[in-house]
């Protein structure tokens, strides 16, 4: 009688299984998602009844535009974090150099577009680009390459002022002129802090910031508008009717909202009063419908992406990726902060989204861009590494060097020889 053929065990090579994800890899990777959630909700809550009022379709311009851009950057996100950090240093000086022809060709007539008097954007029709959003990644990538590759020589005043300060302060400029205070702020706000975690001297940047806010200040005592603004901020209701009337209908969103909001949808400010509710005052419109404790769900957000990013930073493999990933976090957290404190009244309104929930494309793009970057770093942290499981031989082969490694010191301490595999086969020739 025949026997019954039995089944054939098929083994996994060792590195086919996946390899589990690091804890800050997946706080970083969960929080993007609700983040983007709560954005396409949001971005059509805000936008779909003035869409509406406006004779602009059915209301979902806003909301189509951000879940395509949405996707792209998902797909730019998901390449970006599966690896090529060490090709990031060969590329960074080729888009450094496009990010700042991009800033000059913003200039020349016919190639950069004016919306409500500022000129920032290039292209035509829906596709359209905002370079400055580029040279905010750019800029974070060239400053933690340098940083990290002449640690030393950046400790002095010559040496930060020649190679970094010289090209960001061009940077800025150029952004500053356009005219784009906020990203500006975003850019000097993400180097200071970057100089900071690189071991800059405090007292040096102490120096730099008196410089940079001295510049600000004449900046803003250039045009009379932005001193207005100025003075706005300090006592908006004084000018609710011209310079203040955003940030006091902001507050009024804010105050209507109370604890628990007055439902998802509802708003009445981002009908009527509210201007650019869909982007640059999107948590006004959040603190209305969803009250405090909306924002507090969006705060706790943030929270988790700059404690994932900082983490990821301390347990980055190499001074390089760790300076790219306090760079990125601070891009990102520096980004949130400015536009939540000028939404609230702490802070002079400057024309800056929220990070993965305002309606902006370009900013959309390169903070999912720059999330990628973030997560290909927290992939490769050391303490994650170190927790994996080894395979057997190799667990076999580290247990052997050890074993030689505390045979060789027996010897040259002068203690007798541990029995073994050693030792048994010397008894054999001894018993021989």
């Amino acid at each position: 009688m025949a026997s019954a053929a039995r089944p054939t065990r098929v083994c996994a090579a060792p590195g086919s299984r996946r390899k589990p994800k690091p804890v800050e890899y997946n706080i970083l990777f969960t929080a993007t998602l609700c983040l983007l959630a709560a954005g396409a909700v949001m971005v059509y809550s805000a936008s779909s009844a003035r869409s509406l009022l406006e004779g602009q379709g059915d209301g979902t311009m806003y909301l189509v535009k951000y879940l395509a851009f949405g996707t792209v950057g998902l797909v730019v996100m998901q390449v970006l974090a599966r690896g090529g950090l060490e090709l990031l240093p060969r590329f960074t000086p080729a888009l450094l150099g496009v990010s700042f022809l991009m800033l000059v060709a913003v200039k020349i007539p016919g190639i950069g577009v004016e919306v409500n008097g500022a000129r920032r954007w290039i292209g035509a029709g829906p596709l359209q680009c905002q370079p400055s959003e580029l040279m905010k990644l750019a800029l974070v990538l060239y400053a933690a390459g340098l940083l990290a590759t002449t640690p030393v020589r950046l400790k002095t005043v010559k040496g930060v002022t020649g190679p970094l300060l010289l090209v960001a302060g061009a940077a800025v400029l150029l952004v500053a002129s356009q005219p784009d205070l906020g990203t500006a702020l975003v850019i000097a706000f993400t180097l200071g802090a970057l100089l900071l975690v690189a071991g800059i001297p405090i007292r040096l940047i102490g120096k730099i910031a008196a410089i940079g806010v001295v510049l600000v200040m004449l900046f803003i005592a250039v045009e009379p508008y932005r001193a207005a603004r100025l003075t706005a901020f300090v006592n908006p209701w004084a000018h609710a009717d011209s310079v203040g009337f955003q940030s006091v209908q902001g507050q009024i969103a804010l105050g209507s909202g109370g604890f628990f909001g007055v439902g998802l949808g509802e708003s009445v400010q981002k009908v009527f009063y509210l201007p650019e509710a869909h982007t640059d005052f999107i948590l006004a419109v959040i603190g209305e419908e969803l009250g405090i404790a909306g924002i507090c769900g969006l705060l706790f957000l943030y929270g988790l992406i700059g404690y994932a990013g900082l983490r990821t930073a301390k347990t980055a493999a190499t001074r390089y990726a760790q300076l790219l990933a306090a760079g990125l976090t601070a891009l990102i957290l520096c980004q949130a902060l400015l536009n939540i404190f000028a939404v609230l009244g702490i802070a002079p309104l400057t024309g800056v989204p929220l990070p993965f929930i305002s309606s902006g494309s370009s900013s959309l793009l390169v903070l999912l861009a720059t999330m990628g970057l973030l997560l290909n770093i927290a992939a490769r942290s050391t303490s994650h590494l170190a927790a994996l499981p080894q395979p057997a031989g190799r667990q076999d082969d580290a247990q052997g060097s050890r074993g030689a490694e505390s045979v060789d010191r027996d010897r040259r301490d002068g203690r007798a020889r541990r029995t073994g595999a050693g030792g048994s086969r010397a008894a054999d020739r001894g018993g021989r």
